[in-house]
């Protein structure tokens, strides 16, 4: 395995020392720079590669966050972590492509959960030291969504998502592991996920269309059945009447679809 090139940044030394440190430690690791700011840490990116970037958010200059979409434009950017003792980001986070999002004071395991995951995204096909020559398989989809419960931040895959509900200013997540709430809109979400495979079917809903089972006309009104999480479990969940051609065009066009017209249960003219 290919030793990990790190870069650690951090205006405050001691919090700097010790994340040098602790990244030090992981067998996976063979090299750690150090950056007071990010202007000092793309100073070090125009010399050298690095394979992953551990970033404090609040920083003199540009935060974290500014720093991490400096990088995603690069042309082969760095797995961004980002580290801060701040727990209301994780959306920011999300947004920018992070990898993990970890929590003042460090614990050592979840450092060492979070470089697994840096490891992962590098051995995908198609990333930097992965697979070069294959392309991601229709459906795959790497993307994660940093959430909160319980005072803890897990990241789900965007792939394990089946359909989103909204509440208020927040989206629920119903996933192969349970419901998540986060802090975004159902309308940022469509459209943000849309060349991924989600089709907005009702001011409330968001369905992955590689979840859909097919459609159920009752009368005038029409329902998408979505696998849920849980063997052979399908929802079905309303679709307002403007969205029904076009949720139809897509199950018939979209190359992420596992819907086939010969499995739905339909009726009704048109369907």
């Amino acid at each position: 395995m290919t030793e990990l090139t790190v870069l650690a940044v951090d205006d405050e030394a001691p919090a700097r020392d010790e994340l040098a440190f602790l990244l030090g430690e992981h067998p996976a690791v063979g090299r750690v720079i150090t950056a007071a700011d990010a202007t000092e840490a793309l100073r070090e990116l125009s010399e050298q590669a690095v394979d992953a970037a551990f970033l404090d958010i609040s920083m003199p200059g540009l935060t974290g966050m500014e720093l991490a979409a400096v990088l995603a434009r690069y042309a082969t950017p760095p797995a961004v972590v980002f580290v801060t003792a701040h727990d209301d980001r994780a959306v920011q986070a999300f947004e920018v492509g992070a990898v993990d999002y970890l929590l003042k004071p460090l614990r050592e395991e979840r450092l060492n959960q979070a470089l697994d995951r840096v490891l992962a995204v590098r051995a995908a096909p198609g990333s930097p030291g992965g697979d070069d020559g294959a392309a991601d398989a229709p459906g795959t989809d790497g993307e994660v969504i940093p959430v909160e419960r319980g005072g803890v931040t897990a990241l789900i895959r965007r792939d394990s998502v089946a359909w989103v509900e909204a509440v208020g200013d927040y989206a629920r997540l119903h996933t192969d592991s349970g419901e998540y709430l986060v802090r975004v809109t159902l309308s940022t979400l469509e459209s943000r996920w849309a060349a991924a495979g989600f089709a907005r079917v009702h001011r409330s809903y968001l369905v992955a269309l590689p979840h859909v089972a097919g459609l159920r006309s009752d009368g005038t009104a029409t329902k998408v059945m979505v696998r849920g999480p849980g063997a052979g479990r399908v929802v079905e969940l309303p679709v307002s009447r403007r969205q029904v051609r076009e949720l139809k065009d897509r199950l018939v066009r979209d190359p992420l679809r596992t819907f086939r017209s010969g499995r739905s249960e339909t009726s009704g003219p048109g369907v």
